[in-house]
């Protein structure tokens, strides 16, 4: 029960915080994208919770703790949370002033391109019992490298990228996704940092490197 009630509040300061930074300066509830946006974002988030907490409580007990120890991923964690926040901030900014307007097709098709982005972390999670959301080498950790990960190596970071960029855009907002096109930029970071720790403590990762080359985009990079 205390992991329930750990993760019900942490998602429901997701909510309050969600409401603070994107309704906030819209200056209204009548926000039809911000509405759209929070059901494709916290539904999809009660689901995946629900099912973590019935079948793989260590699992979400890992998902839930987020006390990085390195230096560079703190800084990463630390731009990241202040690039999520400007960008919110900028998609009620931009409803509420009419800067820019994002055609509708192009709305419900990041509508559905974060739906599927959900659907692949999902499909991560189910694959790999160790990702916690701190980079570190867990007691026992052995080499995911079936599934998703013999074909690229970090495909959870391949998900928030598509989650991430496909936002601002059901948001409404070209100023937004300006502004998220930073986050890339953070994940090639953490990236190279995370491989370098899982390379010093994780037995066989240097030899999966040389498996499986391609690190978010297949044959690309």
């Amino acid at each position: 029960m205390k992991l329930f009630f750990r993760a019900l509040t942490k998602m429901m300061m997701g909510m309050l915080l969600m409401g603070l930074v994107l309704f906030l300066p819209a200056g209204t509830w009548n926000y039809p994208n911000g509405w759209l946006f929070c059901i494709l974002l916290f539904l999809p988030m009660l689901i995946m919770g629900t099912v973590l907490f019935l079948k793989a409580p260590d699992l979400l007990e890992k998902r839930l703790n987020n006390k990085e120890t390195e230096k560079t991923q703190v800084g990463v964690v630390v731009a990241s949370s202040l690039l999520f926040i400007a960008a919110f901030l900028a998609a009620g900014l931009d409803f509420r002033l009419g800067w820019t307007q994002v055609p509708t097709w192009l709305v419900y098709t990041a509508a559905a391109v974060q739906l599927a982005a959900y659907g692949l972390y999902a499909e991560v999670l189910r694959e790999n019992a160790y990702l916690s959301r701190t980079v570190e080498v867990q007691e026992n950790q052995k080499v995911i490298d079936t599934g998703l990960y013999g074909i690229i190596r970090h495909p959870m970071y391949t998900a928030t990228i598509l989650l991430f960029l496909a936002m601002p855009l059901v948001l409404g907002s070209w100023v937004s996704f300006g502004i998220m096109l930073l986050y890339p930029v953070l994940i090639l970071f953490r990236i190279r940092n995370e491989e370098k720790v899982l390379e010093a403590g994780l037995e066989g990762y240097r030899d999966y490197k040389k498996r499986v080359r391609f690190r978010l985009i297949p044959f690309l990079w």
